[in-house]
């Protein structure tokens, strides 16, 4: 095994997301409350959103964002990042789409999802050996859900968390480093949307998850016959007070978002009351924690020197 670098201060969490906007929808609320608590926090943006569709209504159909969608997307994503205070890197990739229709049509040879993986490892490898992170957070071996850059978002987490500490690897890259936990982002569990619907239920408020629960059964079944990997949540940060942070991060993705689309629809009353936590699963750990943990630094405080 590889030794690991020594800790220093202050603690250092790096998020790796495929999109601008993605890092403002999946544990923004936790980024803010580290940054808050002295903590280092860099968003690694693995592509630009160039291909990315205006879900904003109220944006949709307008040419002059049409036609300067990644300049936009990348001056939101400023707007974000300031919001939550955190440092932001591009990786620089093109974004690859969603591809629909059956059969799918296959992705653009630019894309992010079309570049040799070891491209996406070794940009990330260079970045981690520059913020020297003690934990990193990406999405699972099903993206989250299947979009292609998400997908390949986790692969090229999970081999620059390995290659970054091998001092053969790359040494033009920087001098080796090794994160100690790479978590999984597990924001929209099942367990979650029904207690968020059941709440809204009982209280005779419409819910956005209607649809959502009807077919719940139906989509876990498919998952099964594909043979996807259920996340399993080991990791439950409190972060209700930085909800209002986290919406307005998202908000500042103004083409992306529809305010008054789902993503709003629970009041943060309701969300502060039956789910205060933004929820991670423990995918690599090299110190020892216990499980369940309230904490992504679990195991790693005590080993930080000031």
């Amino acid at each position: 095994m590889v030794p690991v670098n020594p800790i220093d201060a202050p603690l250092r969490l790096m998020c790796v997301h495929a999109h601008p906007d993605d890092e403002s929808s999946k544990g923004a609320a936790t980024m803010a409350r580290y940054v808050d608590e002295g903590a280092s926090v860099v968003v690694v943006t693995c592509t630009g959103g160039e291909r990315g569709s205006i879900l904003n209504p109220q944006l949709q159909g307008r040419s002059e964002i049409e036609e300067n969608i990644s300049a936009i997307r990348r001056a939101e994503m400023e707007r974000a990042r300031s919001i939550l205070g955190v440092e932001q890197v591009w990786l620089g990739f093109v974004d690859s789409g969603l591809p629909e229709g059956d059969p799918l049509p296959p992705l653009p040879d630019d894309c992010f999802a079309t570049a040799p993986l070891g491209e996406g490892i070794a940009r990330l490898v260079a970045e981690i050996r520059r913020f020297r992170p003690h934990v990193i957070t990406t999405y699972d071996e099903n993206g989250g859900y299947p979009h292609p850059d998400h997908i390949r978002t986790h692969e090229v987490s999970v081999g620059a968390f390995e290659a970054a500490a091998d001092p053969d690897y790359r040494p033009e890259l920087g001098a080796p480093w090794q994160p100690l936990k790479l978590y999984y982002d597990v924001g929209f569990s099942p367990a979650r949307i029904e207690a968020f619907d059941a709440e809204l239920v009982r209280r005779g408020l419409e819910s956005p998850f209607a649809e959502w629960r009807e077919h719940a059964a139906e989509r876990l079944k498919r998952a099964k016959s594909e043979g996807r990997r259920l996340p399993n949540i080991t990791t439950r940060v409190d972060v209700a007070d930085w909800f209002e942070r986290r919406d307005q991060a998202l908000l500042a993705h103004a083409t992306q978002v529809d305010p008054d689309g789902w993503f709003f629809a629970v009041p943060l009353e309701i969300q502060k009351q039956i789910w205060p936590t933004e929820d991670f699963e423990l995918a690599r750990s090299l110190v020892d924690s216990t499980v369940p943990e309230d904490d992504l630094f679990a195991g790693i405080r005590e080993k930080v020197t000031s």
